[in-house]
């Protein structure tokens, strides 16, 4: 079953949109009977407007669980949501709309919605998302490594999503927030009584992912006596939770992440390396935000939909995403999410322009000069946000 089927390719949206779905390694389907998940239904003029019992007729051909009806060039941006989702009126404004464009963008959010994963436009994401899903299909364990707010939670819950487990638990534990006396019986449980406070069992992160997948987020932030503990746990699969002496079978899937250099951890001696290697089976790597331009606008305008809590999201203009290029995101993605909810505040309902977009100075490039409009791909947004690098 393919991901998305549109019933028809004639319209003069469509290759861009193809691109932006590609990119995100959804499956379109190229037959226009094609089973699918959502069936895209474009229609060009008010005079090829589908009565209602056909829109059901071909859902049920295509045994769609959502129906997206694309009314192409039939005035402003406009989306309309029916029975929790399952069915999306959506208006693209009429002429040249390129993929760099927020009508786009967004259209291509929403159409990917349902399927999780990571919102992306840029190769190198694109090439993250295909080594993400290759490895969720085997059962190893998953080593993350990215700077902060770069997207290491969410690549893992993909992986998690792609993976045999996706029926099962995802628990995320963020090591570096809970604190060390309390981190034990977080991960490994324990029994009533074990310690102060201990009014009543618990299972811990572990036994709670069984079956399932364990995220130890920021897991070069464990400390030491703790890891070899840890270690034994990933060897024989099985704990022992505090105040008992009885071994608990697990079956989980572990991934863990860390912002830090951990060959610098390990020769430190602020982390076991037998450890590092049992989790590092596969190494991903995720990049500063900077290093992934394309994906500044595709995100931006995705956060702008994800906090516009009544109507229809704003869209970006031409001057605002000229601005984001323009910015080297310290913060990375939880930063930019950060400016367009500010934007959000600023606009009051009117699209996003460039006055609606606060930076934090720190982010500014230094003798970054103007950039152009992106004139309608994905290149001239490359183009331009290099030229800001090289600036």
């Amino acid at each position: 079953m393919a991901d998305i089927t549109f019933t028809r390719t004639d319209f003069p949206q469509f290759s861009g949109l193809l691109t932006l779905l590609e990119t995100q390694r959804l499956d379109v389907a190229r037959q226009a009977d094609a089973a699918c998940h959502t069936l895209v239904y474009p229609v060009v003029g008010p005079d090829e407007l589908p009565e209602p019992a056909a829109l059901v007729a071909q859902a049920r051909k295509h045994a769609a669980k959502r129906v997206v009806l694309l009314k192409v060039g039939s005035g402003p941006w406009s989306v309309t949501e029916d029975f929790g989702g399952r069915v999306l009126e959506v208006t693209l404004p009429s002429g040249q709309i390129g993929i760099g464009d927020a009508p786009m963008m967004l259209l291509s959010t929403l159409l990917a919605r349902p399927f999780g994963g990571m919102i992306a436009a840029d190769p190198e994401s694109s090439a993250l998302i295909d080594l993400g899903r290759r490895v969720a299909k085997h059962d190893v364990s998953v080593f993350i490594n990215g700077p902060t707010g770069s997207g290491k939670e969410v690549l893992s819950r993909m992986i998690h999503d792609a993976s045999p487990r996706a029926g099962k638990p995802f628990i995320a534990l963020n090591c570096a927030a809970i604190p060390e006396n309390m981190l034990e019986a977080m991960l490994f449980g324990h029994e009533k009584g074990a310690f102060t406070g201990a009014t009543a069992p618990n299972k811990g992160h572990f036994r709670a992912a069984d079956e399932g997948t364990l995220l130890l987020d920021e897991i070069s932030e464990m400390p030491m006596a703790l890891q070899a503990k840890l270690l034994r746990v990933l060897q024989e699969k099985t704990v022992t939770p505090v105040g008992s002496q009885k071994e608990v079978p697990i079956d989980i899937r572990v991934l863990a992440t860390s912002n830090v250099d951990m060959e610098e951890a390990i020769a430190g001696g602020r982390f076991r390396e037998d450890l590092f290697y049992r989790l590092n089976v596969f190494p991903l790597e995720t990049l500063a935000l900077r290093d992934r331009p394309l994906d500044i606008p595709v995100l931006a305008q995705a956060f702008l939909a994800r906090h516009t809590r009544q109507g229809t999201a704003p869209l970006l203009r031409a001057d605002a995403i000229a601005l984001l290029l323009a910015h080297a995101w310290p913060g990375n993605v939880r930063e930019l999410e950060n400016v367009m909810q500010r934007a959000l505040v600023l606009a009051d309902g009117s699209d996003i322009c460039a006055d609606h977009i606060l930076l934090s100075t720190s982010g500014k490039r230094e003798a970054a000069g103007p950039l152009g409009r992106p004139s309608g791909g994905l290149t001239d947004v490359a183009r331009a946000a290099r030229a800001a690098q090289a600036a």
